[in-house]
């Protein structure tokens, strides 16, 4: 059962590991032919998903419950140390490294929102707090002062409603694409990009004074409007260049390059196709702007594509970040360090059963969170490789969360949902992870299995309805930038 007090929170230490077995190197990939065992949760991989005979990265983690719901929660951190958890109509802060959790809500408000997304600019340290009002319009809200006062505008989506998915981010100005300087020469050191979906289109606007208003943007065309409105998050990377993530069958990223005056795309991997139905891949960036955009593939397993040239060629053969013996995986998320450092976190199930309701055919269950048999259990992992940018990289994996976080089937779908025991779209769409910068990797998720959901023998899907939300953090372990060397336990002074 996962801890709810820091005294005693969770510490997953990652051991070396003891391996067994016909140790065999393929002479092509040089990766391990004969199954290896490893210690319950822990996986060292190589970019096909099967274990490789190299010692396991020692890590640990906290776990602080942030004591708010948080489904599809957003987290940033100031460079104060300040966490910054948004998700529903709360955005909760710790300034203790999650031991105690407030309320960083009093200021003024839009009078109704739902679906808000929040963001930290790592350069000017503004926090953003962004809510829907309704489906016309949205509410941008700010504060330069770590939560302690906010301002805020209405952001209206035009004479067409339908303003959903709502996602922001900052990133440097470029000098090309709307006269950068001039007479639009911006206001605050960084643009900001606020994007949202009306019905299959993507809409995405550019702001010069720092989110106060958005007056220069729109319908971003071509592959976007093919049933693309359902994105991700937007990622920035050092030069400038802005990516976000459609909604289509092969993975796809569409990026600007001058601050978003125009758009293009680019596929990816067409070895492992995207269904719909998984709304949110990402990508992340490094400090030297290389990307990496990563999706649950055909399989259900976690894969990454790289671009070493901002984001003009990817990679056509995927690599597979999640283990294979984890067999459904959903929500994935990734930040990036310096090159090839980089952390994703998904939620992921490595148990299942020909055992099925007797609504729904299950006998081949594919691994779809979607259709996820009752005794399947979710757990949230987080992996870490040192050296993505290479031929053959290496993936640590450790599964953090001790009891699951949903147990049964997880709806992708907001129309389409299994009605067991009470809906099962608890969770949402998605989770965050971040870094910090000292290179500490955060991870934001809800959890659907709590109290005696989760220290109960026999819980059922119908037990699993919680969205709590939750915060894990690495306590010791790698620091995503190189210079900072291996990171040690946050102490309050």
């Amino acid at each position: 059962m996962k801890t709810r007090m820091r005294a005693s929170l969770v510490s997953l230490m990652m051991c070396l590991v003891t391996f067994s077995g016909c140790l065999q190197l393929d002479d092509e990939k040089g990766i391990i032919s004969e199954e290896i065992v490893s210690p319950n949760g822990i996986f060292v991989t190589g970019p096909d998903g099967f274990a490789i005979d190299v010692p396991s990265m020692p890590m640990s983690f906290v776990f602080s419950d942030v004591g708010e719901d948080g489904p599809e929660p957003s987290i940033g951190i100031t460079s104060s140390g300040c966490i910054f958890f948004i998700a529903l109509e709360k955005p909760m802060r710790s300034c203790d490294y999650g031991l105690t959790w407030e309320n960083s809500r009093d200021f003024t408000q839009a009078p109704f929102t739902s679906d808000p997304y929040g963001w930290v600019d790592p350069v000017t340290d503004r926090v953003f707090n962004i809510h829907m009002m309704g489906l016309e319009s949205t509410w941008i809200g700010w504060s330069d002062n770590d939560g302690e006062s906010w301002l805020g505008n209405p952001h209206d989506s035009g004479t067409t409603p339908l303003n959903d998915h709502i996602k922001l981010a900052t990133g440097p100005w470029v000098s090309d694409g709307y006269g950068i300087p001039g007479s639009l020469s911006p206001i605050y050191d960084e643009a900001v990009y606020f994007c949202y979906n009306k019905g299959l289109g993507i809409f995405c606007f550019t702001s010069f004074d720092g989110g106060a208003t958005f007056e220069l943007g729109g319908q971003i065309f071509g592959l976007a409007t093919d049933d693309g409105g359902l994105h991700g998050a937007i990622t920035t990377a050092p030069d400038g260049t802005v990516y976000v993530t459609p909604r289509v069958e092969t993975p796809a990223v569409i990026f600007s390059k001058d601050n978003g005056y125009s758009w293009d795309t680019r596929t990816m991997g067409e070895d492992v196709s995207t269904p719909n139905p998984r709304k949110n891949s990402e990508v992340a960036t490094d400090t030297d702007s290389n990307a990496y955009h990563i999706w649950s593939g055909a399989d259900f397993g976690v894969y990454m594509s790289r671009s070493t040239d901002s984001g003009e060629s990817w990679g056509q053969d995927s690599i597979r970040i999640s283990p294979i013996e984890v067999i459904s995986t959903t929500f994935p998320q990734i930040d990036a360090g310096d090159p090839g450092r980089i952390a994703i976190t998904y939620l992921g199930s490595e148990n299942g059963s020909e055992l099925g309701e007797p609504d729904i055919d299950e006998v081949n269950w594919t691994g779809n969170p979607h259709t996820a048999n009752n005794n399947v259990h979710y757990h949230l992992y987080i992996t870490y490789s040192l050296n993505a940018l290479d031929e053959n990289p290496i993936f640590h994996t450790v599964r953090v969360s001790d009891d699951p976080v949903q147990i049964g089937s997880i709806c992708l779908n907001s129309g389409d949902c299994r009605d067991i025991g009470g809906s099962n779209r608890n969770l949402l769409d998605f989770n965050d992870l971040h870094i910090d910068r000292d290179g500490r990797v955060y991870v934001a998720f809800a959890d659907g299995c709590t109290g005696t959901c989760a220290s109960g023998n026999n819980s059922q899907p119908e037990d699993s309805r919680s969205k709590t939300g939750g915060v894990y953090y690495l306590e010791n372990g790698p620091s995503l930038y190189e210079s900072v060397g291996d990171l040690v336990e946050l102490i309050m002074e």
